[in-house]
């Protein structure tokens, strides 16, 4: 099974400068109609997602590729499972939000390059989406629900964007208090 290394802002109570940089880059698009690299970067994006099952999604970044593509469930999102087959993730290249509608909501979220923190972030309950696919085919989406909360999130890391750049409150653990005191000063 592919076990791909996850990029962090910080592991083990140090700073990882190299991954931080590129987490904090705002991705590069992704050439339509697509190229064989690009082919490349997407498939190894999905088999890195399909690979685990402690995510929702996967935005390239995450991975040490900076580009435009992001990747998620879109059913069973309360289940601690990998996605299983194509018609359980939706992949988007280049995505652009074309509109945020109604209410926000606060939740607590966690991110795979933000290690044992959570943090209260507001975000609108429904989006409307335009990417390519994974075949560089347009597409629009609209994204309802806590779904809706799931692609803000992934594309956040397309523009640099982490859950600590959002102004809820932070939740540490308190073993780790001291180092999370010194970085969020």
């Amino acid at each position: 099974m592919l076990k791909t290394k996850t990029w962090k802002l910080w592991d083990n109570g140090k700073i990882n400068k190299e991954e931080t940089k590129l987490l904090r880059r705002k991705a590069d698009d992704v050439p339509i109609p697509l190229d064989e690299n690009s082919r490349k970067d997407i498939k190894f994006l999905i088999d890195s997602f399909l690979a685990r099952d402690d995510a929702l999604g996967l935005a390239a970044p995450q991975i040490g590729i900076s580009k435009r593509i992001v990747v998620f469930k879109n059913k069973k999102l309360d289940e601690r499972e990998a996605a299983k087959d194509e018609k359980s993730y939706d992949i988007l290249i280049n995505p652009r939000i074309t509109q945020l509608r109604g209410d926000r909501d606060k939740m607590t979220e966690g991110c795979l390059s933000c290690p044992d923190v959570s943090v209260e972030v507001t975000r609108y309950k429904e989006i409307k989406v335009k990417a390519y696919d994974r075949e560089g085919r347009k597409i629009n989406k609209r994204y309802t629900g806590y779904l809706a909360r799931v692609v803000q999130h992934e594309l956040d890391h397309l523009d640099g964007k982490l859950i600590v750049d959002h102004e809820g409150s932070i939740f540490v653990p308190k073993e780790k208090h001291e180092f999370f005191e010194k970085l969020f000063k």
